[in-house]
């Protein structure tokens, strides 16, 4: 404790020191660069979903793409400024007045005197715009596409520096009594993409992964029995372990979007037809509503969050058609064969998307998935309404294992889904919703409205309403719960700016859960809230504190006549955040986080999360660096943290803190040419408390650290 007493001493002082200093009041807009609010929402959707190993690459493929090609602001759409999801249809539909009645923007600097569009919101999408009256020709040739299109190759290598048990050695004895207690391949990780782009028009590429513990040679597998051969099915082959290739065609004539291959499908808010991930609650208030892409394409590496075939959005005015079809083969949980040996049931569905030991190696592609369906919207500048269809179907039954909380599950072969969705601006109210049905008749509501009420007040205000018995796979509606089903709730929400230097943002969540859920024995309830006050003096210096309160029930630890009762918890997380400038190259960036999170013993677990970031980053210099050291403490699982770090394009990582220790890691990117650049990253964790990590799992180190390399290159042409 008395190195953390002394390193909040020197955190303490340093915020004074930078606090105090004279800085001058921003005068000229610059770009946001560190791109908090967005590492925020996903250290959100990492502490809800629980997988520190997510990729979110389709999350923020768009953000990627306008930062090489910019969107011309005198030349785009309100589709595409949508995808931007950095601002709301107000702020879109005040530009396109502004641009109607003044004529095209002249500079950048004169949407300061646009309505909504305040010094940190032009900040937010500078990255990514620009004003030009130099416009793209929506009909283009080969020729023009090769010429002026760009070539990427993306090599990664990873992997952990200490042995695990899961690579250790066993003898054949041992490892047949114990058959899933080893993986079959190598620690390395690999990760290779080619991409193709010609500005937001075309793209098409290749991705391919091997993921810790999986084979990539078929000769060097590590055990060669003839149990374990009849184990694998045949289905262990050489090379990557998962493959993605996708052709996206944009905007060409009529035909919006042409997606062949690996895509994926998001239309509303989510209910009916939503393939990916999608943010939630976070200090974006005004982010609640889904911005819908309609069909984009895909490259990442989930190996479930995606669809496999054909899709087409044709458009007429402002009429608008979508039909798409998937097939692919996804892993699954066999519980009866037919006599060829194909799947008749299966329990449950595999979503890991790890092949490392026998039973997942067996699980892997074991049954057919197809999904088909469509969208017809009308899309006016001022209302838009669009109705969706989606069909899914597996080749066998799935049988799960029903209690009584999960009795209104998805348990069938195939399922159809319906809604109906709307978006309507009325001056400075933009309201929005989707209703949707399941094929058993289970129905969900979500309705919401966006409010700016004056430049420095916005509102918004949610409600949904999602039966029990409402099922659907592919739904990612605004939830508390990870599906859109069995909760109810109000969500209200506020950003504050009293002046130019502050801002305030605050959210509160109630639902309740009408049936039982698993843990919870009981109908329940919850309440979430958050609020943040950010203070912005200059472009060089920005703070903010936060604090977020969460409170659930769940089943007692203690029974009484074997009758699990509910008892409430509690989590509530303290957070300050600062992030200062000191030149032009080099940023510091310090947060002091606390956690409690009180159980159902009445007994309060604590733990807390300090580190320091430094970036170096000079205008025109080939090279950058940005590190980290962090100390942590926290009295158990429950009580741990998320940080999300600075890692290579195409990863990330959003580790969980917990225990006690430290955690330090360094990132240099080298551009070796102007078509070649380098990525080279080290992080190692330091607990204190332990001898063993994650001891019991493959996993298991001996020892107290935990140490990862990662190596990347970058091909341009």
């Amino acid at each position: 404790m008395r190195t953390f007493f002394s390193y909040l001493s020197f955190c303490a002082a340093l915020l004074l020191l930078l606090t105090g200093s004279p800085l001058r009041a921003q005068d000229t807009i610059a770009p946001k660069t560190d791109e908090s609010d967005i590492q925020q929402q996903l250290e959100t959707i990492t502490e809800n979903s629980q997988n520190e190993d997510a990729d979110y690459t389709t999350l923020l493929d768009a953000l990627n793409q306008y930062k090489e090609h910019p969107i011309n602001l005198n030349n785009t759409s309100r589709e595409e400024l949508r995808q931007l999801q950095l601002l709301t249809d107000i702020q879109i539909n005040n530009l396109f007045n502004h641009i109607k009645k003044n004529g095209k923007l002249i500079t950048i600097y004169e949407l300061q005197g646009i309505s909504g569009f305040d010094l940190q919101t032009i900040q937010k999408i500078l990255p990514y715009v620009r004003v030009s009256d130099k416009f793209n020709s929506s009909h283009f040739g080969m020729k023009e596409m090769f010429k002026n299109g760009s070539h990427a190759v993306l090599l990664r290598y990873g992997r952990n520096i200490e042995d695990q048990a899961g690579f250790s050695e066993i003898d054949s004895a041992k490892l047949y009594s114990s058959q899933n207690s080893r993986y079959i391949g190598s620690p390395d990780k690999l990760y290779a993409r080619y991409r193709f782009t010609y500005s937001n028009k075309v793209s098409w590429g290749v991705t391919a992964e091997k993921d810790q513990g999986e084979l990539f040679f078929k000769n060097k597998q590590r055990f060669n029995y003839d149990w374990y051969e009849q184990g694998l099915k045949g289905k262990q082959k050489s090379g990557f372990d998962f493959y993605s290739a996708h052709f996206y065609l944009h905007n060409t004539r009529f035909i919006k979007s042409l997606a062949l291959g690996d895509y994926q499908a998001t239309f509303g808010q989510g209910l009916t037809m939503w393939s990916g991930y999608s943010f939630g609650k976070s200090s974006d208030i005004m982010g609640t509503k889904k911005s819908a892409m309609g069909i984009k394409p895909y490259a990442s590496v989930d190996e479930n969050k995606f669809l496999r075939g054909a899709a087409t959005t044709i458009g007429f005015k402002k009429m608008e058609a979508t039909a798409f079809y998937s097939q692919k083969h996804i892993d699954a949980n066999i519980t009866d064969t037919l006599p060829d040996g194909e799947a008749a049931a299966i329990s449950s569905l595999q979503e890991t998307g790890y092949h490392t030991t026998l039973s997942e190696i067996a699980d892997k592609h074991a049954i057919l998935q197809t999904i088909y369906g469509g969208n017809v919207a009308y899309k006016g500048s001022q209302f838009s309404v669009g109705i969706t269809g989606m069909h899914y179907e597996l080749n066998a039954d799935l049988r799960r294992s029903l209690d009584i909380y999960s009795q209104f599950e998805y348990t069938s072969r195939q399922n159809t889904n319906i809604g109906i969705d709307y978006n309507f601006i009325l001056r400075n109210f933009n309201f929005f919703g989707e209703e949707a049905m399941s094929a058993n008749g289970g129905r969900a509501f979500l309705n919401g409205v966006l409010v700016s009420l004056d430049p420095r007040l916005s509102l918004t205000v949610l409600h949904r309403y999602y039966q029990r018995n409402f099922q659907n796979l592919l739904s990612n509606g605004f939830a508390e719960n990870t599906a859109a089903a069995n909760e109810k709730g109000l969500y209200a929400g506020i950003v504050a700016k009293p002046s130019p230097k502050f801002t305030l943002t605050a959210y509160y969540d109630r639902f309740e859960f009408p049936w039982l859920k698993y843990q919870v024995n009981a109908p329940s309830q919850g309440t979430d809230y958050m609020a943040q006050l950010n203070y912005t003096p200059s472009k060089r210096f920005d703070a903010y504190v936060k604090i977020r309160s969460r409170s659930k029930y769940k089943n007692t630890s203690a029974t009484i006549d074997d009758i699990d009762f509910i008892v409430p918890y509690a989590q509530t997380n303290y957070r300050i955040n600062t992030s200062f400038t000191v030149l032009p190259s080099v940023k510091l960036k310090n947060r002091i986080e606390m956690v409690d999170y009180q159980v159902d013993n009445g007994k309060t677990q604590k733990g807390f999360l300090i580190y320091q970031d430094i970036t170096y980053s000079k205008l025109g210099s080939k090279f950058s660096a940005s590190m980290r050291y962090a100390l942590f403490q926290t009295d158990s699982y429950d009580a741990r943290l998320y940080a999300y770090e600075n890692d290579m394009p195409g990863a990330y990582s959003i580790p969980a803190y917990y225990d006690r220790g430290s955690r330090f890691y360094l990132l240099l990117d080298y551009n070796v040419t102007r078509r070649i650049e380098v990525w080279l990253r080290y992080a190692q964790t330091v607990y204190d408390n332990k001898k063993v990590i994650s001891e019991g799992s493959l996993t298991e180190i001996k020892g107290n650290t935990k140490s990862e390399i990662k190596a990347q290159v970058r091909f341009k042409f």
